[in-house]
């Protein structure tokens, strides 16, 4: 499907458009890949890394300039929107802003797609969507509403929206595998509580969940990766096996443990191998065959949170991918 083609993708500069970029290129030599985002000195030096390839393009915008976006999509065939406002403290004392980027950046995407006769769109939400306790999960959430909705908008224009769901990405910038790594050398990490558990997902993993949904999408899907947990304290004793842990307390607007699919879910919620599916409350979508396929619906009351799981991570697999890893965990 992407072969090609022509793909946009907002917020390219971030870690996930830093994985998909390269991954996307060598699987399906799309005719072209266009980074859009805001920040010059992060395209600059992602530039850099695709020197002489000319299927990857650059464009400075934002999602909250409409008329830019109308632009940027000339010609444009798919588009992944990764764009967002992310750091919870962040969006907390700066709520004005999280919400013109996640929730205002997300209509005039919609309606941009729309008007440009975009194919298909995969919006990236985050766990923290599913029954959100802070600013950064409520805006995701009516994010994640409106791509949903979009289909219903797009009518005959035929422009189709879906959203894929993931936790923890481990490595990622700023995230605690990294973060532990930095400061081992002190003698003791940081454990907001030690009963946390949180999901442990690839970058690797996130990019092919979003080609999965290009490919299996009707319109309105929330893709959720089946992945495994792990307790952040023993992600802490294999990281550090000699440094002492310290009981911090969780900081505000965080969960003890990540969810992806709450109960009230559960109802329009399809189980496959490897991912589940919520699928539309609204239209009657959720009793689509097309939309469930081969899917199995879950139990009533089912939830999926890294507590729950029934997949953990062991101590080998965290430490091969930590080994496989070593020279881009925190650079991307």
């Amino acid at each position: 499907m992407l072969t090609n083609s022509t793909i946009l993708i907002t917020g390219g500069t971030g870690s996930f458009g830093n994985t998909f970029v390269p991954m996307t290129l060598k699987k399906y030599n799309p005719k072209k890949v266009i980074i859009f985002s805001r920040d010059e000195m992060k395209q600059w030096e992602m530039a850099k890394k695709f020197q002489g390839d000319k299927r990857v393009r650059f464009f400075i915008g934002d999602v909250r300039d409409k008329d830019r976006l109308y632009r940027a999509l000339d010609g444009v065939d798919y588009v992944v929107h990764a764009a967002a406002t992310k750091i919870v403290p962040t969006a907390e004392y700066n709520p004005f802003e999280c919400v013109k980027t996640n929730i205002t950046g997300a209509m005039n995407l919609i309606d941009a797609c729309i008007d440009k006769g975009i194919k298909r769109v995969v919006a990236l939400s985050t766990d923290k969507a599913s029954s959100p306790i802070n600013l950064y999960g409520a805006t995701k959430l009516t994010s994640d509403k409106l791509f949903v909705a979009g289909n219903a908008y797009s009518g005959e224009h035929g422009t189709r929206f879906s959203v894929v769901r993931y936790g923890n990405v481990m490595g990622s910038r700023g995230s605690v595998i990294p973060f532990f790594l930095s400061i081992r050398d002190k003698g003791s990490l940081p454990i907001t509580d030690p009963r946390m558990t949180r999901f442990m997902i690839s970058l690797e993993q996130g990019v092919e969940l979003v080609w999965h949904a290009f490919d299996d999408m009707v319109g309105g899907e929330i893709y959720v990766k089946k992945i495994p947990s792990m307790k952040v304290t023993d992600l802490a004793r294999v990281i550090a096996p000699e440094c002492k842990q310290e009981v911090v307390g969780i900081r505000p607007g965080e969960k003890l443990h990540e969810q992806m699919i709450g109960a009230e879910d559960a109802y329009y919620t399809y189980e496959y191998d490897e991912h589940y599916k919520i699928l539309p409350a609204i239209n009657d979508w959720y009793n689509c065959k097309e939309r469930i396929k081969n899917g199995k619906k879950v139990t009533e009351g089912f939830t999926y949170a890294s507590d729950n799981n029934s997949e953990w991570m062991t101590d080998s697999d965290l430490s091969t991918w930590i080994v496989a890893n070593q020279e881009k965990i925190g650079t991307i």
